[in-house]
């Protein structure tokens, strides 16, 4: 499967207060995730496993680093959990670096919201966007991630422009 999303990810001072305005919208509570994302080397964009048990899926995505709303295109590969794609995976590309999140996955419409504590980095709200058939269009996209950041509150020095794995490798140098 194949779409594009326009995305932002910020810290998250006050989760409660995030689930709170979700529920008031009538969000759909997807379920709570212990996900464990394996990052491979990859010339192009991002590669990564994702192993919960909520979603399972190898994803490839081509994402600009800005902290402000930004498109990304994503290609998931929903595989049955075994540890035989991963072993592949490791051995062909090596492993760059493994992101360990609680994630809560919310729905409204075609717009996701991640509330997620990452070890390591802390919490975050990440909101998305995304057009499954093509119809919506980029600008839709922006206007529908830029209304959840207002109603969440999410100030422009609360953005993170990279992916938590960048953000894990920093640490590690």
């Amino acid at each position: 499967m194949h779409f594009m999303n326009i995305e932002i990810k910020a810290r998250c001072q006050n989760p409660d207060q995030i689930r709170a305005i979700l529920k008031q919208h009538q969000a759909q509570f997807k379920g709570e995730d212990h996900q464990i994302d394996t990052y491979f080397h990859c010339h192009h964009g991002r590669l990564k496993l994702r192993e919960g048990n909520v979603e399972n899926y190898l994803i490839h995505y081509l994402r600009e680093d800005s902290a402000a709303p930004k498109q990304s295109a994503v290609t998931l590969y929903r595989p049955l959990p075994d540890m035989a794609l991963k072993q592949i995976l490791t051995q062909a590309l090596g492993v760059l670096v493994v992101v360990d999140k609680i994630r809560e996955i919310y729905f409204i419409d075609n717009v996701k919201f991640h509330i997620d504590q990452v070890q390591q980095l802390g919490a975050f709200v990440e909101i998305e966007a995304i057009d499954f058939s093509g119809e919506i269009g980029t600008a839709q996209l922006r206007q529908q991630c830029e209304f959840y950041m207002r109603l969440f509150g999410i100030h422009a020095e609360d953005l993170i422009e990279r992916s938590y794995s960048d953000m894990l490798l920093d640490q590690k140098t």
